[in-house]
């Protein structure tokens, strides 16, 4: 593991650039503290890195798990409850693991998975269109927008354009996502410099706690409510995050397996263990559910990255930089982050997605359909309150059930 130091220790360094604006990015879009999306991506590198066979792969907090986050933090009203949900999940995916269940993937139709990440990125960008304008909500930005925030609004558009312009150029070293918010943070401090009433205050900005001792700095953990042990809304959040992180990592597991120099093959089983006990651990001390995450591993492979050092180098950055630099992380704009999971949930859910899967017949996208019609109106519209939140789990059934309808009649036909 130590043997290609010289290779992994320079693409630790990329997928740290990669992985903190995103961390951050994805706490946002969760609803959750900004701390807890650092503490995932620490899991992430450190412990489910040291625990996998993957030499690739890197886990971290997902955007494919954000809206689902939200719901239930939201729904639940109390973040140490919702941890306790994650930490249900993780031991389920332990379970998993051990009863040798790695192959569930296999099992969900594509055009259901399809449908479920598409009708995530539509999420994404809903929920982060307030913020760029400088509001809170959506029924706050339609309510009043002729109040929003004209700075906060050309950072997110700047922010957006660069990030476009960067990947363009593609200079793999330096993430466009990062140029983007050192330029936000730039902007704002030149006119907090010029004293003027257009810098952005606090309620704008990343807030990540400041500690002045170690003793405080670990007080900024949270432990779960062990009461949701016995709340069924809080144990059903724990299977649905169980089963959705598990899939989203048997597929991300599968994409970078394809993209290794070497092709190695990852014991999905093994996989599902280390991301159960990385759960496991987020649930315990504060962090957002985990998985395996495609951007920041295929920015692993394409750096040079050859063992999983590089992911384990990554995580330990993003803990130097929470402890030495949290108060140069609350200069960032809010908005530049927004322009960020813009940017993310339009690849989840661009118009080739849609014209790609009607093109594969009435089989595959009347499955994705019905999943992203009954996510949007369980999660986004809130169609059926009583249970918001859950749109995620039950767009996925539903889309099944559909799928298999279809299938049965063509095998009645075919008799």
């Amino acid at each position: 593991m130590f043997s290609k130091l010289k290779s992994d220790l320079p693409a630790g360094i990329v997928v740290f650039l990669v992985a903190l604006p995103l961390c951050l990015g994805i706490a946002l879009a969760s609803g959750a503290p900004f701390f807890s999306g650092v503490i995932s991506g620490i899991i992430g590198g450190v412990v489910i890195g040291s625990i996998s066979n993957s030499q690739l792969s890197v886990s971290g907090p997902a955007a494919g798990l954000s809206a689902l986050v939200l719901g239930a933090i939201t729904s639940i009203g109390n973040f140490p409850l919702f941890l306790c949900a994650v930490l249900i999940a993780g031991i389920l995916q332990i379970l998993l693991g051990v009863f040798k269940l790695g192959g569930i993937a296999k099992f969900i139709p594509s055009g259901v998975i399809t449908g479920l990440l598409t009708s995530i990125g539509i999420i994404i960008i809903a929920k982060q269109l307030p913020i760029a304008f400088g509001f809170k909500s959506l029924k706050e930005l339609f309510g009043s927008f002729q109040n929003y925030n004209p700075i906060v609004l050309a950072i997110c558009i700047l922010s957006v354009l660069i990030i476009l312009g960067w990947d363009k150029i593609k200079i793999k070293f330096i993430p466009g996502a990062l140029i983007a918010v050192i330029i936000g943070v730039i902007i704002n401090e030149i006119l907090k410099a010029g004293f003027t009433s257009n810098a952005l205050d606090a309620n704008f900005l990343v807030s990540v706690p400041v500690a002045a001792s170690a003793k405080e700095f670990l007080g900024f953990f949270t432990l779960p409510d062990y009461n949701g042990f016995t709340n069924s809304s809080i144990i059903i959040y724990g299977v649905v995050f169980a089963i959705i992180a598990s899939v989203e990592t048997l597929l991300s597991i599968e994409a970078i397996d394809n993209m290794d120099p070497e092709k190695r093959k990852t014991n999905t089983n093994r996989e599902l263990i280390a991301q159960g006990i990385g759960n496991s651990v987020a649930g315990l001390i504060g962090g957002l559910p985990v998985t395996s995450v495609i951007v920041r591993s295929s920015a692993n492979v394409n750096s040079g990255g050859k063992t999983k050092m590089s992911t384990i180098f990554h995580g330990l950055l993003l803990l130097v930089s929470v402890i030495l630099i949290p108060t140069l992380l609350n200069k960032i704009p809010l908005s530049a982050l927004a322009a960020i999971l813009f940017l993310t949930g339009y690849k989840l859910a661009k118009p080739a997605v849609f014209k790609n899967m009607v093109s594969k017949g009435f089989q595959n996208y009347l499955p994705f359909f019905v999943t992203i019609l009954f996510i949007l109106a369980i999660d986004l519209f809130e169609v059926w309150k009583p249970i918001s939140g859950k749109g995620l789990l039950i767009g996925v059934i539903a889309g099944i059930i559909a799928h298999y309808i279809i299938k049965g009649k063509k095998v009645e036909q075919s008799l």
